[in-house]
């Protein structure tokens, strides 16, 4: 037997679990070491992230990120940041934007969709 809960019981989790992220974010650190650095801002909403990545043997062996901003976007930035490690950098290029929205687990706002997408984007241009 499969139990389901209804949609806005599943939302008040993920918002939960979105405010404990912001609360008590991943990855919020700056490695030992790292190969690139990069930063990133979103001045419609004044989210500033920098994320540095440590490559071993063509896979993202440790990341971190420092900065500040919204829940939305600090909560993106540490699931994003867990999900890429171990990642090649191919791999870490095909996550599109969609994905990044369906990691989050809750709709987000045409005004909040760059929140959610600094630290991917940041990433991403780290790679290029």
């Amino acid at each position: 037997m499969r139990l389901e809960l209804p949609h806005s019981e599943i939302e008040a989790v993920y918002k939960e679990m979105i405010l404990e992220l912001f609360r008590h974010p991943l990855n919020k650190k700056i490695p030992k070491r790292y190969d690139v650095k990069r930063r990133g801002l979103n001045p419609s909403c004044g989210d500033e992230i920098e994320v540095m990545i440590a490559w071993e043997e063509g896979k993202l062996s440790d990341i971190g990120h420092q900065g500040q901003g919204c829940a939305i976007s600090q909560a993106a930035a540490s699931l994003i940041t867990d999900y890429v490690k171990g990642k090649t950098a191919t791999e870490i290029l095909s996550i599109t934007n969609t994905d990044m929205i369906n990691m989050l687990g809750i709709p987000v706002s045409y005004t909040r969709i760059k929140c959610a997408l600094l630290c991917l984007s940041t990433i991403q241009d780290a790679l290029t």
